[in-house]
């Protein structure tokens, strides 16, 4: 049975593996809000079931479904996809998920954290959240998983990258913002993140890139390919919204080591177009006064490093865009023994995110 654990991953020898290490399979939620989502959800829910039927043939695939969205979630997903019911406030399983820790025995553990819609009752995105901080739970009950109670630190698993080695590499504007944990000082949210992940050195960016609305997660910058190796967005267009803030990432990234003492060696992306809404299809959502405001003249990310590596596999986006060819070719050479799927998921990017931000591996046992 699923117990919580009165201790912490580094006490008991567990962490936080690399995404790009085996995993069991991957969860998602289901997306139904109507003041994120466009037209009812309706095309984010297809741009979801497309995401799902990729990496379902690498690795089983959960997506969990609010009560009244079942039938309709279990007739768009593809038979081999598990529909399960749990609620939730929206469909970000990166944040709202658990992170799993395992030890060298192959046991797996998850994580807990407390989530607060990216910034808490003034700067969250949307309120309430209250189904959403049970969504953790839920999933380590549903695979008896041990549970590690981290409630009194937020966290969203799209501020973080680990190379499964003891290096992370996270953000200064996300982790340090004081809409997250504002008692908290730098050393003490250091010390937190390396006793919950069993990691060694934190490289803290500066920022994440602009306007974005979860206050700059890194998994928009930049991702862990493996060990020692980062990929980082890239533009040469010095009119480009995120020339500045990738320019300043990468000089840092260059100087860096990891926990190994290795130099990184780091792949540029080319960033596609950003996205904005026409202005009918920001007349199809609802509007809410606690709502992030999305409308024709709100810009929104589209990058190739908001993607997800599953077993034998690499899910990117694709945006219709010229680069979507390059990115590709770049992904064959840094993923030669892994095959390389693209899915439209400009649905994806006017809600916030990206597709590792709707996906959260649970590593082998």
């Amino acid at each position: 049975m699923a117990r919580t654990i009165d201790s912490t991953p580094r006490n008991d020898s567990f962490r936080m593996p690399g995404e790009f290490e085996e995993h069991e399979g991957t969860w998602m939620l289901w997306p139904m809000r109507t003041d994120t989502w466009r037209s009812g959800a309706k095309p984010a829910q297809r741009a979801f079931a497309e995401v799902a039927k990729a990496i379902s043939q690498f690795e089983p695939v959960t997506v969990c479904v609010n009560a009244e969205q079942f039938e309709n979630a279990r007739a768009l997903l593809d038979d081999q996809i598990r529909v399960v019911e749990i609620s939730s406030n929206d469909a970000w399983m990166r944040d709202i998920g658990p992170t799993f820790v395992k030890n060298d025995k192959g046991e797996v553990r998850g994580i807990d954290w407390q989530f607060n819609a990216w910034g808490g009752l003034d700067e969250g995105l949307y309120f309430p959240w209250d189904k959403d901080q049970l969504v953790k739970q839920k999933v380590m009950e549903i695979e008896n998983i041990d549970r590690y109670d981290a409630k009194d630190f937020v966290l969203e698993g799209g501020a973080i990258h680990v190379d499964g080695e003891g290096t992370l590499i996270t953000t200064e504007q996300c982790v340090l913002n004081p809409n997250r944990n504002p008692h908290m000082s730098r050393e003490e949210v250091e010390k937190k993140l390396k006793e919950y992940l069993n990691i060694e050195k934190i490289i803290w960016v500066k920022d994440g890139l602009v306007d974005d609305e979860t206050d700059g997660h890194v998994d928009e910058v930049l991702f862990y390919v493996r060990p020692g190796e980062v990929a980082i967005g890239w533009t040469d267009d010095p009119e480009h919204p995120h020339y500045e803030v990738l320019r300043e990432a990468y000089k840092q990234l260059e100087q860096e080591t990891d926990a190994k003492g290795r130099k990184l060696k780091i792949y540029k992306i080319p960033m596609p177009k950003q996205i904005a809404l026409t202005e009918e299809e920001s007349k199809e959502i609802d509007f809410a006064a606690d709502a992030f405001d999305r409308t024709a003249d709100t810009e929104f990310i589209a990058t190739y490093v908001n993607c997800y590596i599953c077993n034998g596999g690499v899910i990117i986006p694709s945006f219709g865009d010229p680069k979507d060819e390059e990115a590709v070719e770049i992904f064959k050479e840094m993923f030669p023994d892994r095959k390389i799927v693209t899915v439209n998921t400009r649905e994806v990017s006017i809600g916030g995110g990206n597709i590792h931000c709707i996906t959260q591996q649970q590593p082998k046992a």
